[in-house]
């Protein structure tokens, strides 16, 4: 290791005009000869949730055998064989809070809301909903109090498209977020990158001096060319590549948003977009998930959540190998195998979006492991076969080590129709140390996760 005559705070941030860049672990953070878990390279957990509708196409996602994943995994996963050692399929659970209360209609495609909390959400259009607080505040409320931003809530669709005709008398809060700082409190899902990057980076400018940055395409490392120079030559050559490598994945960032400043002028018919929003699913996830990654590598934030889709979206997804089918119409397959198909080729784009984002954890150092190590990414549904709309057997994944309280490479089965999705929330509060007797529908833990 690095012994620098100079130890720099975990919490060092580089100034310039109307810019705050905060910095990843440097080994310059670590005091000499002090043991690594009592430093600022200490391992942090982080937490990700990320949420998608309409289930998983039947016959597609289970895999064959209990236990030890194989080394081929099914069709809706195959994504994550890279990460197979870090993953952990779960099936057999029931997200009986996305069934509607006794006596009560609707429900079926308006609760995004209960996956984080397994509370059925108040049946009302008013304002006056209720749901329950999700587990990543809880978790932020734990972690999130040392950093810049608590939490991220990000989203990939407009809650203002007509993407989604909220109806049965639900309010659209309850599809339009899956963050909730309590049973009243819905959060919004950032949707605009940009925004995201300024929260993630300004220090107080003012939108005229954003703008004007932005049409001259100069970057916000351009105001901090003298401090970083001044940085490199206090620190350790590994010290200088790291460096070097965070603020080329900024001006990266940069570059991509500004493209999609410039060619958002023109929205798509079919999906309305915001300016700086980019046109295509495939660049807009990716910009979030790459935020997310620099915001965990800069430990801007430790917690954050994305909604891929909200209910009954029409969206197509022209990377896929269904580049024509809409994600709501072809998940009522009527049991027709070619239907089916379809539906799994889009389940299974969207698992490639969440491996983009765990290569990108997995490829970043951070103090003797990777961001992988420390996290845990959580990716489910609350519905299992949408064409017959029934919230059993509902797709779950965790992905991740968590400072070694997750052991991955695994298969764990249930009984259908026996364990609600409020015992895995349970199980996922305990590894972060936050312990409680329940939470929404739970009935236990998991012991077994």
């Amino acid at each position: 290791m690095f012994l620098t005559k100079k130890h720099l705070s975990r919490r060092t941030v580089l100034r310039g005009a109307g810019v705050a860049l905060s910095l990843p672990l440097l080994e310059a953070m670590v005091p000499a000869a002090t043991v690594l878990a009592q430093t600022a390279a200490g391992p942090k957990p982080r937490f990700v949730g990320l949420f998608v509708p309409h289930g998983m196409a039947p016959g597609y996602w289970v895999p064959s055998t209990v236990g030890p994943l194989a080394a081929e995994l099914p069709f809706n996963w195959k994504a994550l064989e890279p990460f197979r050692d870090h993953t952990v399929i779960m099936s057999g659970l029931h997200s009986r809070s996305a069934e509607p209360p006794p006596g009560v209609t609707g429900a079926d495609h308006w609760v995004a809301a209960a996956f984080l909390c397994a509370n059925k959400p108040k049946k009302t259009a008013g304002a006056d909903v209720y749901a329950g607080t999700t587990i990543d505040q809880l978790i932020a409320q734990k972690i999130g109090r040392e950093t810049l931003m608590p939490s991220m809530q990000l989203a990939v669709e407009d809650p203002g498209a007509n993407s989604s005709n909220c109806g049965e008398g639900y309010s659209c809060t309850y599809t339009n977020t899956i963050s909730w700082s309590s049973p009243t409190s819905p959060l919004p899902m950032e949707l605009n990158p940009q925004v995201v990057f300024e929260r993630m980076f300004g220090d107080g400018s003012t939108a005229e001096q954003r703008s004007t940055r932005r049409k001259r395409d100069q970057s916000i490392l351009d105001s901090l060319t003298g401090s970083l120079s001044r940085l490199r030559g206090d620190v350790s050559g590994a010290d200088r590549a790291r460096l070097d490598d965070y603020a080329e994945n900024v001006r990266e960032i940069e570059r991509r948003l500004q493209i999609a400043m410039k060619a958002s002028t023109v929205a798509p018919e079919s999906m309305p977009v915001p300016i700086g929003v980019p046109q295509t699913f495939d660049e807009h996830i990716k910009l979030q998930f790459d935020l997310l990654a620099l915001a965990f590598q800069a430990d801007i934030t430790r917690v954050g959540t994305l909604l891929f889709a909200r209910d009954l979206t029409g969206r197509t997804y022209p990377e896929c190998e269904a580049p024509t089918a809409g994600f709501h119409g072809v998940s009522h397959h009527g049991e027709d195998p070619r239907r089916i198909a379809e539906l799994s080729k889009i389940n299974q784009y969207h698992v490639k979006m969440v491996a983009y984002l765990v290569d990108r954890l997995a490829t970043k150092k951070d103090g003797d492991g990777t961001l992988l190590d420390q996290s845990l990414v959580l990716y489910g549904s609350n519905m299992g076969n949408s064409n017959q709309h029934v919230h059993y057997d509902v797709p779950h994944v965790a992905i991740g080590g968590l400072n070694g309280k997750l052991k991955g490479g695994r298969h764990l089965a249930y009984p259908s129709k026996t364990v609600p999705t409020g015992n895995l929330l349970l199980s996922v509060l305990d590894k972060y140390d936050i312990h409680q007797d329940s939470i929404g529908d739970s009935t236990g833990r998991l012991e077994d996760l």
